[in-house]
């Protein structure tokens, strides 16, 4: 059990990929685990829609795994941004359990032929992978009829450890909940005068901690990366900056690395995005910090704008200010025709760091 299954490499959104040792337990326990958040699942009742690639530990386990444990069918589509292929999938397959992430039923909501398909055979989608904005939620539940939840997890993890229930009170914003036989701990993100982490109050922003089966054995062949994210209580230090609330709702808020800093204020990219993805013409958009020579550091916002929709950068920093406090607007505003991703849909953020140059007459207001 304690063996090792799989060497299971990070996503490298934010830096280098490190492998991650996955042992049999850990991907048995994880298992069980979104079983046991799923109670509604039928053993061979279920028909699965695998759009994500199966060598990633989110489709390696929420989908694959979760399916061959209880004798589902497992239907795969080999090109996930084949929007129209997978709505064609759903329609005729009758699929009703349909993991992704949010690019993904970003996508599908935006698809021009949406309306031709029945997809009301969806009982349930569980999103992960990158922060899932409340308004895509909200309406691929009136699309769709089913429920579309957000979890969190990471490849350290097999992946998931926490999950908004699914037919319970799942909260917009939120992660959720820890899954069965997990912990989680909140702390600070500087140590205290005693050399250990401070725990944070409800409320208060801190690093999310987490320990349980799931967690892996560590890096292969890098102790020193593995003593830097496990910690001698067996702690795994994420790197994510969290929320917990009074009923012990975690809301992520971002990377502990994102994290921008200007003029001495915290400035957290997810905040802005959420704005962002408020404005009508907006299909997609991501926050990173560039630097400047006043501030340290200033924001830029990537835009996607939807299809056969126009904007200027006047018109997306006019709504952000009326929307977020000052030091929170974005400075500069680029235009694209699409975000890079990881084959999963995760928004790579380091490669629109690495891309900028610094500020342009254009990009400037």
């Amino acid at each position: 059990a304690l063996d090792a299954a799989v060497f299971q490499f990070t996503g490298g959104t934010s830096g280098l990929p490190k492998a991650a040792v996955l042992t049999h337990r850990n991907l048995v326990a994880n298992v069980t685990q979104i079983r046991a958040w799923v109670p509604s699942m039928q053993p061979a009742g279920e028909k699965m829609l695998l759009a994500l690639p199966a060598f990633h530990v989110y489709g390696m386990t929420v989908g694959m795994l979760i399916s061959l444990s209880m004798g589902g069918e497992l239907v795969q589509v080999a090109d996930p941004r084949n929007v129209g292929h997978i709505l064609q999938v759903i329609d005729r397959e009758r699929i009703t359990f349909y993991p992704g992430v949010p690019a993904m039923y970003i996508a599908l909501l935006n698809h021009p032929d949406l309306a031709r398909y029945d997809l009301r055979s969806i009982r349930v989608c569980l999103s992960g992978g990158a922060p899932l904005p409340k308004e895509v939620a909200q309406q691929f539940a009136t699309v769709t009829g089913g429920r579309l939840v957000e979890g969190y997890g990471m490849s350290e993890s097999s992946p998931l450890t926490i999950g908004n229930p699914v037919f319970g009170d799942a909260r917009a914003g939120s992660v959720g909940l820890p899954f069965p036989s997990t912990e989680i701990a909140i702390v600070a993100l500087e140590k205290g005068d005693d050399g250990d982490y401070p725990p944070v109050t409800p409320g208060s922003a801190g690093e999310l901690l987490v320990r349980g089966p799931q967690v892996m054995r560590g890096y292969y062949a890098d102790p020193t990366a593995t003593a830097e994210a496990i910690d001698a209580q067996g702690w795994l230090h994420t790197g994510d900056i969290a929320v917990m609330d009074a009923d012990g709702y975690v809301a992520i808020v971002d990377r502990k690395k994102d994290l921008i800093i200007a003029s001495g204020y915290n400035i957290v990219p997810r905040e802005v995005e959420e704005v962002l993805f408020m404005h009508p013409k907006v299909l997609e958009a991501a926050v990173v910090g560039v630097a400047d020579a006043k501030r340290g550091e200033t924001v830029k916002a990537y835009v996607v704008l939807k299809a056969g929709q126009q904007a200027t950068v006047d018109q997306i920093r006019t709504f952000c200010k009326e929307n977020l406090a000052p030091y929170k607007v974005p400075t500069l505003v680029e235009f694209c025709a699409e975000l890079p991703k990881t084959q999963v849909g995760k928004v790579l953020r380091r490669v629109l760091k690495n891309e900028d140059d610094g500020p342009t007459v254009a990009d400037r207001p």
